[in-house]
């Protein structure tokens, strides 16, 4: 029996529990408690940025709904928790867009690197009908994005230096479980390794992998500095987060609350993104101080190396689409 069949028998029935529970306490029975599970550390904005969600969803229901947030993977990586809120064994996660292709075709076009001109393109794009569009694309799979948060642009930290896209050739690079993100460092002539977020400081540490792409504030975070000493920012995608909810419990929900917990969402995301941007320099400072050295390449060499992916994905009947109206989305 793999982890995600352990997990899901072992939370099912204590979901249940807990449900039984909070009905039969007097003062909680009129309070609808959801659990919301992520794998980051409670220091990332994205965190904070939850925790913001559950204050403003708590008064705006004046109390009637809450929100208990479960960080640092306690519950399980970032799939195995959407596989929980699909069975309604977890009402919302946070998870990258990424790992949500394996659900919905649609946001595969997130994994395209350079897809976004600059923040201004990539936040008309997100904050538009597309971006609505793609949030609701699951909904077959039992569950609804509700807002995106900022993720910045994911870069490669190393164990060795790369100033261009050559020097990944042959280099074992962790990836999320995506086919977009196996594509792009195929196309770099690295070999892609899925490893889970909460495995890979071992993985680097005892040489599984000779680096990693994230973005800064998840390099810093989960240490990845002390064992990779050399980070480029080629920022070859920007990869949303999505806040996601499971229809199982979105269905259950009033018209009024399922409009509480919207507006706490939409309001959550623009504070996170406020919190990003000095969150991601802080970083940057910070793994420098640490001994780092950060490389800016031409970016421009970068692009061109894995332009024909945008060729590729331009046949998919779902991706080419999406890739042709983002490009035409003026900010």
């Amino acid at each position: 029996m793999n982890r995600s069949s352990v997990l899901r028998r072992a939370l099912l029935p204590l979901a249940v529990l807990a449900a039984l529970l909070a009905a039969g306490c007097g003062a909680q029975r009129d309070v609808k408690v959801i659990k919301l599970a992520h794998g980051l550390d409670p220091k990332h904005s994205v965190h904070q940025g939850m925790v913001f969600l559950a204050q403003r969803l708590a008064e705006k229901s004046g109390g009637k709904l809450r929100v208990d947030v479960y960080s640092s993977g306690q519950l399980g990586s970032e799939r195995e928790c959407l596989e929980l809120v699909q069975l309604g064994g977890l009402a919302m996660t946070k998870v990258s867009a990424s790992v949500l292709e394996g659900f919905a075709p649609e946001f595969k076009v997130f994994g395209l690197p350079y897809l976004f001109r600059n923040d201004a393109h990539k936040n008309a794009v997100l904050a538009g009908p597309i971006g609505r569009e793609i949030l609701l694309a699951p909904q077959s799979k039992f569950m609804r994005g509700l807002c995106y948060y900022d993720s910045g642009s994911r870069s490669f930290y190393t164990k060795k230096p790369v100033r261009t896209p050559d020097d990944l050739k042959g280099l074992k690079i962790r990836v999320q479980e995506s086919p977009m993100a196996f594509a792009l460092i195929r196309a770099f002539g690295a070999s892609a390794t899925p490893i889970s977020f909460g495995e890979l400081y071992t993985a680097l540490q005892q040489g599984v992998v000779d680096g990693a792409e994230n973005n800064p504030p998840s390099f810093h975070l989960a240490r990845h500095y002390e064992v990779c000493k050399f980070y480029t920012l080629d920022e070859h995608t920007s990869v949303p987060d999505i806040v996601v909810v499971g229809t199982h419990v979105w269905n259950s929900l009033t018209p009024q609350e399922q409009q509480w917990l919207q507006e706490a969402a939409d309001e959550s995301a623009v504070y996170q993104h406020k919190l990003w941007e000095t969150s991601s320099e802080e970083s940057l400072a910070a793994v420098a101080q640490a001994g780092v050295e950060i490389i800016r390449p031409d970016q421009a060499a970068f692009a061109a190396k894995v332009a024909e992916l945008h060729e590729e994905a331009r046949q998919d009947p779902i991706v080419g689409p999406l890739d042709r109206r983002i490009a035409e989305v003026k900010p």
